[in-house]
């Protein structure tokens, strides 16, 4: 519960009843950026943010890199993970960069699933390769493609009444692309953990 006094600038707050819930995502339409998600992956690493925890943050956060992180990220690159049916591609680059290598990548990219700001989701069949001929043809990075636009976002494009159709998509997809967040991931090294576990 929580109680905001605006004429002193004070908020008042009391603790919840079996501790709070720590988030590190927030969901607006472009989410998290490139250099924000791989700071969280460094974080996850092992490096100490610049910041004082809380006991429980900190057990948290040991929590998560022991039990979390080995599934999602490594040191020396990208991680592409199996479980299950489901095939991820652990980027750490933003919503942005992700939207971007989806696009780039529709060979291997799971068609139905949206990506994440930390992840592309691939297809079930996925093999290492299928990664090899389609990074090759995205020429390792130096050929993406624009991430793609629902028709009903260009109704919030200003002047969009007054655009052709085919420029106000393109004006959107431009604006949603992270072209050298998409290329840093499609060109730094990949580990692949396909195996399932016994």
């Amino acid at each position: 519960m929580a109680f905001i006094d605006w004429t002193r600038k004070r908020a008042f707050v009391e603790p919840a009843e079996g501790g709070g819930v720590a988030k590190w995502t927030s969901y607006g339409i472009a989410g998290l950026s490139y250099s924000l998600t791989r700071a969280m992956r460094e974080v996850l690493l092992g490096a100490d943010p610049p910041v004082s925890l809380t006991r429980r943050a900190q057990v948290k956060l040991a929590e998560w890199r022991e039990e979390e992180a080995p599934d999602t990220v490594h040191p020396g690159g990208t991680l592409i993970t199996r479980a299950g049916d489901g095939v991820h591609w652990w980027t750490w680059a933003g919503y942005r960069a992700n939207a971007t290598l989806t696009a780039t990548l529709p060979s291997i990219a799971d068609p139905i699933q949206r990506p994440t700001d930390f992840s592309v989701r691939l297809r079930e069949d996925f093999t290492p390769a299928l990664w090899r001929e389609a990074r090759d043809k995205a020429g390792k990075g130096e050929i993406l493609a624009l991430p793609e636009v629902d028709r009903r976002a260009v109704s919030g494009l200003k002047f969009s009444a007054v655009l052709p159709e085919r420029l106000a998509m393109a004006t959107v997809a431009a604006r949603l692309a992270d072209i050298e967040g998409a290329r840093a991931s499609l060109t730094e090294p990949i580990r692949l953990q396909l195996a399932s576990p016994s």
